[in-house]
């Protein structure tokens, strides 16, 4: 479905109807208006009224969440046109700033911080001038046009947050085909790492979607470590998984074939490919 046009509601403006305003631009490079709906624009389908109307009907482009009742599960505008996109299941996954968004714009920040288990206070300590002023800008603005610096700025919003739903998607898939998990043996027991042999072409950061990959594989519980290929040389690069205190890369700075150990230990760089010489240099860098 493509629209001719944006319509969100006047007045403040929050994160649910300025992103899902976003995400839409990514497809539809059409002016953006700001005033109440009318009938007519509900049942036009070439226009998308967004967190307005009282009505969702995503075969009309109508995506408001205010007539849900009051213990429907948390849902904005936001999450209705990434429903609309496909790519609600992946956002939720992949981005782990969209269900405490969902909260607080249909919760508020008292409920919000309870279920996150915070003082309320330090909700708003994590707010940026970044989102203040693009919220009050669009807040100001009656009519967005493509031309216009703001517009301009969702555009690039949308179309990153899209593109980095699908490149996710595909690098996950990729990694969950070519990646295998070791079992490293140690005297004192064995531990698991996540390793991730060369492909070409190569990505260009081979590490990127690794931990992600890890925490919802079915293997992932127990897995403390990562190799993967060194995008700048032909070896590996070898780091710890959530910052796992078992592994301590300084043990093998001095190792000929390691050229870099950084000095907390957390990832070291080797030039060594053969697999058999990784594990060696994985249960040299083990604690016991």
């Amino acid at each position: 479905m493509t629209f001719s046009r944006i319509l969100t509601h006047p007045g403040g403006s929050h994160k649910d109807e300025f992103l899902a305003c976003c995400l839409l631009l990514a497809g539809n490079p059409v002016p953006v208006v700001r005033r109440e709906p009318v009938a007519e624009d509900l049942a036009d389908p070439s226009v998308a009224v967004v967190d307005v109307g009282h009505e969702h009907a995503p075969e009309r482009g109508n995506f408001d969440h205010h007539q849900f009742p009051k213990d429907h599960p948390p849902t904005c505008a936001l999450s209705l046109v990434l429903q609309h996109l496909g790519v609600y299941e992946d956002a939720r996954e992949f981005c782990d700033w969209l269900e405490p968004a969902e909260w607080f714009d249909t919760r508020g920040p008292i409920e919000t911080a309870k279920w996150l288990g915070l003082p309320r206070e330090t909700l708003f300590k994590l707010n940026s001038p970044i989102d203040t002023t693009l919220l009050r800008r669009f807040a100001a603005s009656s009519e967005l046009l493509p031309g216009e610096p703001l517009w301009e700025v969702m555009k690039w919003i949308g179309e990153d947050l899209l593109g980095y739903l699908k490149n996710l998607r595909e690098r996950l898939d990729h990694i969950a085909r070519v990646a295998e998990f070791w079992e490293i043996p140690t005297p004192q027991g064995s531990f698991k790492v996540l390793f991730m042999p060369r492909t070409e072409p190569m990505p260009e950061e081979p590490s990127s979607g690794l931990p992600r990959f890890i925490e919802g594989h079915p293997q992932g519980a127990d897995v403390v470590g990562q190799v993967y290929p060194d995008r700048r040389g032909p070896g590996y690069g070898l780091s710890r998984h959530n910052d796992h205190p078992g592994l301590d890369f300084t043990r093998i700075g001095n190792c000929e074939d390691v050229h870099f150990a950084h000095a907390r230990g957390f990832v070291a760089k080797t030039s060594a490919s053969d697999p058999a010489r990784l594990r060696e240099l994985l249960a040299q860098a083990w604690i016991s």
